[in-house]
């Protein structure tokens, strides 16, 4: 096999398409096909399931991949052992993070990195706190942001913001008045909740915990991903919802939606960087994870 084939065979694993992944390389689809057949063809074995939409790994597929990421940063980390430290730090950084580490952390972050940097470019990819982690676990990403911490001994954390939940409800006579709830509020009113895996949606579910209650015993009228939907959603009357107050600065300041505190609890969070403690990162990825460690406290 040859590293041409193996990062084929990679890319088209993290893209889960032979055309995503010829555009990514810059390769006719043929050219793609034929190396994956020649890498099938010297291992003796299927490596990709192609007959579903998206393209998968088999059982062999899944054994290669992991040393195909290996092998790949290897040679990365060789050729760059040979060239200047500084002047060669270039590329495409992809970066995996959930909404408010999106939106409001990682741009003083990357202006600050580029600075030192300039050569890099950025590809930011949206998933959820629960993707991040499982992406970094099956070696699909390097690292991410999250809003949630798991308890998984291979995941290092950095933190580097800490974020207050509150809730917000329309600004209308019917909320004007009200500063603080109980336990009780959450039970009468119509509940706009992030999607499963969202780090805000697992915080939420513990300040239920916290009062014995789950989402079962909620109106929860409407279940979104999208953090400005969810804003426009409570403007515009559909309910009321927990969310980060990073998101709602402008529409607090404008009185567009009203802030409510609950009674008894302060809600709070770290956001953090995370990325596996053994794997052997790319120079570019080496780089950026040093600059987090050594700049945790920049925001």
């Amino acid at each position: 096999m040859d590293f041409r084939q193996l990062e084929t065979f990679v890319t088209i694993a993290r893209l889960k398409s032979f055309s995503k992944a010829a555009d990514s390389l810059f390769l006719t689809q043929p050219t793609i096909s034929n190396h994956i057949q020649n890498l099938e063809n010297e291992l003796h074995t299927i490596l990709l399931n192609r007959s579903n939409k998206k393209v998968t790994l088999t059982k062999g597929g899944e054994i290669l991949f992991r040393h195909a990421i290996e092998i790949l940063n290897r040679r990365e980390q060789a050729l760059f052992s040979l060239e200047s430290f500084k002047d060669k730090i270039e590329g495409t950084l992809e970066i995996a993070c959930s909404t408010i580490p999106e939106q409001y952390i990682l741009p003083p972050l990357l202006s600050a990195f580029n600075k030192t940097y300039p050569n890099v470019q950025y590809n930011l990819l949206h998933y959820d706190s629960q993707q991040v982690v499982d992406g970094i676990l099956n070696g699909t990403i390097d690292f991410g942001f999250v809003g949630a911490k798991e308890d998984i001994k291979q995941l290092n954390y950095i933190d580097v913001m800490k974020d207050h939940l509150i809730f917000i409800a329309p600004f209308t006579d019917q909320y004007k008045t009200i500063e603080k709830i109980s336990v009780d509020f959450l039970r009468k009113e119509k509940m706009i909740i992030r999607e499963k895996g969202s780090g805000t949606r697992k915080f939420f579910e513990q300040v239920l915990h916290f009062y014995n209650l789950s989402l079962e015993q909620l109106n929860i009228v409407a279940v979104i991903e999208n953090t400005e939907a969810i804003k426009q959603c409570v403007k515009q009357g559909l309910g009321t919802t927990m969310i980060s107050e990073l998101a709602v600065k402008e529409e607090l300041h404008y009185d567009m939606v009203k802030k409510i505190e609950l009674k008894n609890m302060n809600p709070s969070r770290k956001f953090s960087f995370v990325y596996h403690e053994s794997r052997i990162l790319s120079p570019l990825a080496e780089t950026f994870k040093n600059f987090m460690l050594e700049n945790q406290k920049l925001l």
